[in-house]
């Protein structure tokens, strides 16, 4: 009888020393699904607001930049009917302010290489009593870079002189160099040979 008491004292003592393993914690997480498609729908809408403003900001970006080349354009080309009709516009009794048309607007070298070709030209116009007018017909860019203008004027020209009193009418291109980088000055003037009388 000692003994099976002995035993139950045993076992219970083996048992009680072991060590408990704790139960693990299950967690469920219920999400309903009108919360899951709402999500979904604003994150799909948030993505399509961000495509949508870059696209906008792009083209807003690659308009103004068009538009402003547009007005440089327009700018460079006002500049260049302008200059074109104060340089064919001359009267043999005032030179000197037709020599002043010719400066203005250039960059000194171009000026000054006017002011080294004024006695020349003088005596090119006082012996034929040159007078002309233009009128403007229209001017293009032709080409541009960094800032460099190539354009091209045309002009409706009518002259008397000594030798035509009557007068004479012909078409006059001019051909201009416009740095915008130094403030839309000239740098070069081509075809006003063709605006003067020759000798």
């Amino acid at each position: 009888m000692s003994t099976a008491v002995d035993d139950e004292d045993t076992a219970e003592t083996t048992s009680a020393s072991e060590p408990t393993t704790p139960r693990r914690a299950q967690l469920t997480v219920a999400i309903r699904l009108s919360t899951v498609v709402t999500t979904l729908v604003i994150v799909a809408l948030l993505v399509l607001a961000i495509v949508f403003g870059s696209l906008y900001f792009s083209a807003r970006s690659t308009l103004s930049d068009r538009d402003s080349a547009a007005a440089d354009n327009r700018h460079a080309e006002q500049i260049a009917s302008d200059y074109s009709v104060g340089a064919s516009t001359i009267d043999f009794h005032d030179v000197k302010s037709w020599i002043e048309r010719l400066k203005a607007g250039t960059t000194p070298q171009l000026s000054a290489k006017f002011d080294a070709t004024a006695p020349q030209l003088e005596q090119i116009l006082l012996p034929l009593q040159w007078t002309s007018k233009a009128t403007p017909l229209s001017a293009a860019v032709t080409s541009e870079s960094s800032g460099i203008y190539k354009v091209n004027a045309y002009l409706d020209v009518t002259s008397t002189s000594a030798q035509t009193p009557d007068g004479g009418r012909t078409t006059v291109t001019y051909s201009l160099t416009i740095d915008r980088n130094s403030g839309w000055k000239i740098t070069d003037v081509g075809g006003l040979q063709n605006a003067l009388p020759t000798k």
